[in-house]
């Protein structure tokens, strides 16, 4: 699956927030070109080729190639902040248990389903500058502070052995996020099956009681 195909916060087109076209184009080129080449090893005129556009075009839109990391990084991660957060609140009634669980799961599909995105999110921070980098800094422990809240609770319930709490989230949320380096479309597992697994793993991560 390459960027093109990928729709983050999206459905009827590929990074469709981001305009105008030519803006979306290079943002996509530049998703592919960093997944599979690093972001230092990608030039202004890798990304513009890919694009099908001349490397002064580029500048048009972004002033330069970390302005355009920082956009991808900036929405990748803003979905993967909804993500969690709308998953824990959608089962606000049932146990912590049912809400680590879908929490998990959909995290794990997303970065499954988005795994060329996803690698370039979670993976290029420290080519951000520092500005940008505290941005997403930010935005990353809202992420940890929606999981430890979740892990919080089933301990509080007498759901969860926890420990370290703090400890734990990060194992968590790092387990999820490692599916972007190694999944494959043409694997054995679907996005839906990888998430379900790592749901019940994180499940007996925590000691969940059954």
């Amino acid at each position: 699956m390459s960027a093109a195909e990928e729709t983050p916060g999206a459905e009827d087109m590929p990074w469709g927030e981001v305009t105008p076209e030519a803006a979306r184009r290079l943002l996509v080129a530049a998703v592919e070109a960093f997944a599979e080449r690093g972001y230092h090893a990608t030039t202004t005129r890798d990304i513009a080729g890919r694009a099908g556009m001349s490397p002064a075009a580029l500048y048009i839109h972004y002033k330069t190639k970390e302005e355009l990391l920082h956009r991808i990084s900036r929405i990748g991660h803003d979905r993967a902040l909804e993500i969690l957060t709308a998953a824990a609140a959608a089962d606000a009634d049932g146990t912590a248990a049912d809400r680590l669980a879908d929490s998990v799961r959909s995290f794990v599909r997303w970065h499954a389903e988005r795994h060329t995105t996803a690698r370039v999110v979670q993976y290029e921070l420290d080519a951000l500058g520092p500005e940008h980098r505290a941005e997403i800094v930010e935005l990353r422990r809202r992420s940890d502070a929606v999981v430890r809240r979740i892990i919080n609770e089933g301990v509080a319930a007498g759901e969860f052995d926890v420990p370290d709490v703090a400890g734990t989230t990060v194992a968590v949320l790092s387990l999820c996020i490692d599916v972007s380096r190694w999944f494959n479309t043409q694997g054995r597992r679907t996005p839906d099956e990888v998430g379900a697994l790592y749901a019940d793993l994180v499940l007996r991560m925590v000691g969940a009681q059954k």
